[in-house]
């Protein structure tokens, strides 16, 4: 089952592209990014590997970061994660 949070009024203030990325480089990019991030700002991620899924959403529970939607579109996964500190 796949569990799809969709927001469309999200405004990202820094976007990812881990396309044709595998694991592990989507979450240590996405580690990276966030930290770049002041608390509060919003990351966009976008990966096709599929253990990025999972992988990004264990991690954003673990740091405790938000993960405001996901949606996959055909193998394409988005994420809007928001910095909660």
């Amino acid at each position: 089952m796949t569990e799809e949070l969709n927001n469309e009024n999200i405004t990202a203030d820094a976007s990812l592209d881990c396309i044709g990325l595998y694991c592990p480089i989507p979450i240590a990019r996405t580690r990276e990014e966030i930290d770049k991030l002041e608390v509060g700002q919003v990351l966009e991620v976008e990966a096709d590997d599929p253990a990025a899924e999972e992988d990004i959403k264990r991690w954003a529970k673990h740091t405790e970061h938000e993960i405001l939607s996901f949606k996959k579109e055909g193998k394409i996964l988005h994420f809007m994660i928001k910095k909660t500190n």
